[in-house]
């Protein structure tokens, strides 16, 4: 299985952090947000991963280089203007295969078992175009993104418990077709034409999660992270 990790996002409410450094490379817990998530797939097993980036991504680039030193083997996707989710897992998509693979926001913070992401693919249904883990709503985005009807993802209806999307997905390649290579295009529409015909699993997960969106959050993060660390 192979992986993306998404770190093309400008990181505006990050500024002034995001000034001189890509918001992927900030440092929490003594390591940059994106080490966090190279180390834990590397410990799954899944080794073979694309970053995309755009803002000051030379940078991340330039401080992972191959990947051989965290024990995977990493390859970039540059963006000249950030394509937006859908826009950027497109352009990269010849380097993912055929086979369902994993996705990853970079500015997110989680202990979702990444391992899990194997199972998954290992039990794709035929026609099946994504699976997404979903968590509980946190106070930034109290309204929720979409529901679950077993273990299947839907658009909220009046009277459905909503969930938020955690930024963790396993994706088919043909959900990405529609787009043009090069263009900027979001995941949300992908996602809801799939959820119409029926085509979008998950799962909600439970555990620790956050979105690294301001530098609050950031410092939060980095608080329970070295707390971990002296327990």
């Amino acid at each position: 299985m192979k992986a993306m990790i998404l770190a093309a996002g400008r990181g505006e409410r990050m500024r002034p952090l995001t000034d001189h450094c890509p918001k992927p490379l900030l440092p929490a817990g003594g390591k940059p947000l994106l080490q966090w998530h190279i180390e834990a797939l590397a410990k799954a097993g899944i080794t073979e991963i694309v970053i995309n980036y755009a803002h000051l991504g030379q940078q991340i680039e330039d401080h992972f280089g191959d990947g051989s030193a965290f024990g995977v083997q990493l390859s970039y996707s540059a963006e000249a203007t950030a394509l937006e989710t859908a826009g950027g897992i497109r352009k990269a998509l010849h380097t993912l295969g055929e086979e369902p693979f994993l996705v990853i926001n970079g500015d997110v913070a989680c202990d979702w078992p990444v391992a899990r992401a194997l199972q998954i693919a290992a039990e794709w249904q035929h026609g099946q175009l994504a699976y997404l883990v979903m968590v509980s709503n946190p106070p930034h985005n109290p309204q929720g993104d979409f529901a679950l009807l077993g273990s299947e993802v839907i658009q909220p209806e009046p009277g459905n418990t909503t969930f938020t999307f955690s930024g963790i997905g396993v994706y088919h390649p043909s959900l990405f077709l529609p787009v043009k290579v090069g263009e900027v295009a979001k995941l949300a529409p992908l996602l809801r034409q799939a959820m119409a015909a029926g085509k979008v699993q998950g799962e909600l997960f439970n555990g620790f999660w956050m979105d690294i969106g301001t530098p609050e959050r950031l410092e939060e993060l980095n608080q329970r992270l070295n707390s971990e660390r002296k327990h």
